[in-house]
């Protein structure tokens, strides 16, 4: 038995109706319908007269939802009052969440220089794809998700009680093999060159969000040959390393390989795609110390910690 499954119960009594009780709980209605039924197997009777419409919970279900209603607000109660009794800076661990690209360099840098202006935190990083960071912070598993912000994409979805700032600058720059000379091995600003090798983030990577409509709009897809795909950021540093073609990468990750003469940029300023680096959070989902904290960094967005 899911104790969520009483929400879906009182959207029911409130609507009447299963298809708009269903949209209330973010599910297909057959998913809703299912687990209604599944709820009615657990407790072992008719919770919801269907002969009529609109449908109305029977007295047993009344009795249900009411029990229910009170054991998950007192559940809830008490996980926020736990919350609020571990946010200490001596016991609470912050959880951050970041796609892996972010994860690599900025993040470590970010964070102490956010200890030296603040002061020492436990914390704790999850590195992951995007989606499954949006998904922790909408569970309650992770307190901050940080992500890219440009002009071309905003990053995150909108969710309710969503809260965002900027902590950091970055660039998306196109950089290949260096030759001998130190010259790039592949030049998007030579219109008259053959096909270059494009090594792509894969289409279910966000950060490719942020590059392929720069693409578009200069109409340089039939210039561009894919030649490789990884939503790793890692992946398509190395491919870039061995000379197998062009990839749009963080410059917080390919610094040091460009400081090196290992990698080059592959083309003029107007190639590069600015972005912001952004903390989020869901204000439905705090405690003392993260409300703290999130304070601190908000009056000081304008000038952040660091940038890429």
């Amino acid at each position: 038995m899911d104790i969520l499954w009483f929400k879906d119960l009182a959207n029911l009594s409130r609507t009447g109706n299963f298809s708009q009780a269903a949209v209330l709980g973010n599910v297909s209605q057959p998913a809703f319908s299912r687990r209604i039924k599944t709820l009615e197997a657990w407790v072992g009777t008719i919770l919801v007269d269907r002969t009529r419409h609109p449908v109305r919970l029977t007295a047993p279900g009344q009795q249900m939802l009411e029990a229910g209603m009170q054991a998950l607000s007192r559940l809830e109660s008490e996980r926020e009052h736990i919350r609020e009794a571990m946010a200490q800076p001596d016991k609470y661990i912050v959880t951050f969440a970041a796609q892996h690209s972010i994860g690599w360099r900025f993040y470590p840098l970010w964070l102490q220089a956010f200890e030296n202006a603040y002061g020492s935190i436990i914390s704790r990083l999850r590195a992951d794809n995007l989606p499954n960071c949006i998904d922790d912070l909408g569970n309650g598993l992770a307190d901050f998700v940080i992500s890219y912000r440009s002009r071309y994409s905003p990053g995150v979805p909108s969710l309710d009680s969503l809260q965002s700032l900027t902590i950091g600058k970055d660039l998306l720059l196109p950089v290949c093999k260096s030759t001998a000379e130190g010259a790039p091995m592949f030049n998007l600003d030579d219109s008259l060159a053959g096909p270059i090798p494009y090594l792509r983030f894969g289409s279910d990577a966000p950060i490719g969000l942020h590059i392929e409509p720069l693409i578009r709009d200069r109409g340089i897809e039939s210039r561009l040959k894919v030649g490789y795909e990884n939503w790793m950021v890692g992946a398509l540093r190395i491919r870039t390393q061995d000379g197998g073609g062009i990839a749009w990468l963080p410059r917080s990750v390919v610094q040091p390989d460009l400081d090196a003469g290992l990698l080059a940029i592959a083309g003029n300023p107007d190639w590069f795609i600015d972005l912001d680096i952004r903390l989020h959070r869901l204000a439905r989902h705090t405690n003392a110390l993260t409300r703290k904290i999130w304070a601190f960094l908000a009056v000081r967005e304008d000038v952040p910690l660091i940038s890429g």
